[in-house]
C-alpha cells in the first residue's frame, strides 16, 4: 500500500514538471494588446536574444516568427503592428500588438534564449481578441417557443 502511494506521487511529480501552462491574455479589436514576457537581467551578460512566434514554442527558435530581438534592439519584425515597447535591457520583452484584429487570436510563444542545453525560458500564451461590445445593443427578446 505504501509502495503504491509512493509510485503515484512520483508519476504525478513527473507529469507536472513537463507541462508548460499557457497564460490567457484578452484584448479588444482595434485596441493595443500587450502580452507580458520578462526574464531576469542582473548584469549586461544576462541580456540575450528573444523571439516571439505564433503557435506553441517548438523545440528551438520560434515557429511563424513575428519578432526577434538580440536583447538590445529589435532585429526582425514581420509586421509593424508587432512591437517590443518595454525596456529590453531590463528583460522586458513583452509583445505589444497595435490595432488588434480577431485574427490575432491564438497561441503565442515567447522564447528567451538562455545559453546551455535546454535552458531556454519558454512562455506560451493564449491570446483572445474579441469584438468590442456595443452598449447600445437592443435587449434580447425571448419568444414563447424558447420557454416551452
Amino acid at each position: 500500500n505504501v509502495h503504491a502511494l509512493c509510485s503515484t506521487t512520483t508519476s504525478a511529480f513527473l507529469s507536472t514538471g513537463s507541462t508548460i501552462s499557457a497564460s490567457l491574455v484578452k484584448g479588444t479589436v482595434g485596441q493595443t494588446v500587450t502580452v507580458p514576457c520578462f526574464y531576469s537581467v542582473k548584469s549586461t551578460q544576462d541580456i540575450t536574444s528573444v523571439c516571439w512566434g505564433r503557435d506553441k514554442c517548438p523545440s528551438s527558435k520560434c515557429s511563424r516568427t513575428i519578432i526577434w530581438t538580440d536583447g538590445w534592439k529589435v532585429t526582425e519584425q514581420s509586421h509593424s503592428r508587432y512591437k517590443l515597447k518595454g525596456n529590453l535591457q531590463t528583460g522586458d520583452v513583452s509583445l505589444t500588438i497595435v490595432n488588434a484584429v480577431e485574427a490575432d487570436s491564438g497561441t503565442y510563444c515567447c522564447r528567451v534564449e538562455i545559453p546551455g542545453l535546454f535552458n531556454d525560458q519558454l512562455n506560451n500564451y493564449n491570446v483572445v481578441i474579441e469584438k468590442a461590445r456595443i452598449s447600445t445593443a437592443s435587449p434580447h427578446t425571448y419568444t414563447s417557443a424558447q420557454t416551452s
